[in-house]
């Protein structure tokens, strides 16, 4: 069996036990971004799988947007991550 050589650690394990591995991160040619592939990404940096460099550049990604993942998944958790919330329940109604 051959392992693909990776930088950084394959797997780390998650405050509530879980892992998430380097199989668990989208793939790199993702365009849509559902909350599931956000959270991954966001958890993926925060523990330390995937550098936050790395991640930008893999995905696409900018800064700001990245940021902007974090602080909605801090101050609203994985909710705050869908599309559908933040049109509900941030942008101004019209």
């Amino acid at each position: 069996m051959y392992l693909k050589k990776v930088n950084g650690p394959r797997a780390v394990k998650l405050p509530d036990g879980t892992v998430l591995s380097q199989a668990d991160l989208p793939p790199p040619e993702t365009r849509r971004w559902v909350a599931s592939r956000k959270l991954s990404v966001v958890r993926g940096v925060v523990y330390g799988l995937i550098s936050q460099e790395d991640a930008l550049q893999t995905y696409g990604l900018s800064e700001e947007e990245f940021q902007e993942w974090v602080s909605a998944l801090s101050e609203r958790g994985e909710a705050g991550l869908k599309a559908t919330f933040i049109r509900k329940n941030i942008q101004p109604k019209v």
